[in-house]
């Protein structure tokens, strides 16, 4: 593990302590962009088998365990280490991928610099073997991705799950306790491979609360440098920790270095950091980013969803959500302050599947119709009205919302307010929130179909609906005030 390197960090408006970092502000950009893809895509890709197979390869107790046994063999004989190897990337396409991400609405993409299993997608300094320029691709992944979003003129971004790899990757140091290899040690206790493994994490995994603070200040070091290593190659417009604020002062070292470096670029800082810990005395040192949920309200500060259309990384067994599950998740995040980012999972040979394509497609069209409302627009007084809420927020619980007929959520843009209807009543639309005493309605228009009447009386704003609607399900009224 290299921790020989320069812990110097670009000086500028901002100092690695809280009290400086909590003049962070959200940058525009960022705010109006809405919806980003996410390539969250690495080796663990290769046996299609979904998330965390790093570490549940390492668990008897697993189907992924199972698989990996009867596919490549026992863990003592063909680990982590060989699935790596695997890797080819041999379809890889940034170019394409991309552009197919633009159609679909993105306005910002973020790929992977290294997920929990400790391999580098990039051309890493302190991690030089197990990386995707040594070995399985012989590719930079990130730069390739990094020059085809910013020939497009697309916000990039990386993310790091690193300093939570330390306690994650420890099951590769067990064995089995019982059958033909009971008491034979994982290939994880080889020490020609420790760059990898994490040399001494015997550690029991346990509650997440503690991934993000490897005790060890080597650890520690290690995880700066190659974060640092990278914020400098490939300059990002976003850096995502998954976890709560990283490796102590280092972290604190990392998120003064990537806001410097942006503003020495910009002039003023254009880059965003998102981290999980919903404590309002950490988070505003950058944006809170709540996996798999959203708040239950519309907030005062700007914070981001990262979901998936299915599981992280590709599965042969996955279920996709359905596009409009993805579209009416955007629309109730966004209208509480909210961004969206979306994982689309890949294939091991870097391509993305006719399934998620369609998907894509059909996210594609809707937005071509009703991206007015979503773009570059704000919160309105209120964030929506009806019967149905998300009541469930907190990292992992994601659930898809039965909405109804009530059910509406609002952005807006100057004098115009966007009015999503999550379930379009047939004949007419009654919006409470619009009554008399308020905003005085002057045109109201449906994207995608034109004016409509409506009477606007004490008990709200009343619509006339159209013959036929351009989407079968969320459809957008323009309201003019």
């Amino acid at each position: 593990m290299r921790t020989d390197g320069d812990f110097s960090i670009k000086t500028g408006p901002f100092k690695p302590d809280m009290e400086s970092l909590k003049q962070f502000q959200c940058p525009e950009w960022f705010k109006k962009a809405k919806f980003g893809i996410w390539a969250h895509w690495g080796p663990q890709s290769v046996p299609m088998q979904g998330d965390w197979y790093a570490h549940r390869m390492y668990c008897p107790d697993t189907d992924v365990y199972k698989y990996h046994v009867r596919t490549y063999g026992h863990p003592s004989k063909a680990g982590y280490k060989d699935i790596c190897a695997r890797w080819k990337a041999e379809a890889f396409d940034p170019d394409e991928l991309i552009d197919l991400y633009i159609r679909a609405g993105a306005r910002y993409f973020v790929s992977q610099m290294a997920h929990c299993d400790n391999f580098d997608n990039f051309d890493s300094a302190f991690q030089p073997r197990f990386n995707s320029v040594h070995m399985g691709p012989k590719k930079d992944i990130l730069r390739l991705w990094r020059d085809a979003a910013r020939k497009r003129g697309l916000p990039f971004g990386f993310s790091e799950h690193l300093s939570v790899s330390y306690h994650w990757f420890s099951a590769n140091k067990n064995c089995d306790m019982e059958g033909m290899y009971k008491g034979v040690p994982y290939d994880g206790n080889d020490p020609e491979y420790g760059d990898l493994y994490h040399e001494g994490n015997n550690n029991r995994f346990e509650s997440p609360l503690g991934w993000s603070q490897p005790e060890r200040d080597d650890v520690r070091r290690n995880w700066f440098l190659r974060v640092k290593d990278a914020i400098d190659k490939y300059e990002p417009d976003i850096l995502y920790s998954d976890s709560c604020l990283p490796c102590g002062q280092y972290g604190l070292n990392i998120i003064a270095h990537l806001y410097n470096a942006s503003a020495a670029r910009y002039g003023v800082n254009n880059a965003v950091y998102t981290q999980k810990d919903p404590n309002p005395d950490v988070f505003p040192v950058g944006v809170l980013d709540i996996e798999r949920s959203r708040e239950e309200t519309m907030t005062g500060y700007v914070w981001q969803t990262d979901t998936a259309v299915g599981d992280w990384f590709y599965s042969v067994r996955d279920c996709y959500k359905p596009w409009h599950v993805i579209v009416e998740t955007l629309v109730d995040i966004i209208s509480k302050n909210g961004v969206l980012l979306l994982n689309v999972t890949q294939k091991p040979d870097g391509t993305v599947d006719d399934e998620n394509r369609y998907i894509l497609g059909k996210i594609s069209g809707w937005m071509a119709v009703n991206g007015e409302g979503v773009y570059d627009t704000e919160c309105f007084r209120v964030c929506g009205e009806g019967t149905s809420q998300y009541t469930k927020r907190g990292q992992f619980e994601e659930y898809a919302v039965n909405w109804n007929e009530t059910d509406v959520r609002f952005t807006r843009k100057g004098n115009n307010v966007y009015a999503f209807l999550m379930r379009a009543p047939d004949r007419q639309a009654v919006l409470r929130t619009f009554d008399i005493t308020r905003e005085r309605v002057k045109d109201v228009s449906m994207l995608g179909a034109g004016r409509l009447p409506f009477e606007q009386t004490g008990a709200g704003l009343v619509v006339n609906m159209p013959d036929t609607f351009p989407s079968q399900y969320v459809n957008c009224l323009k309201i003019t005030v």
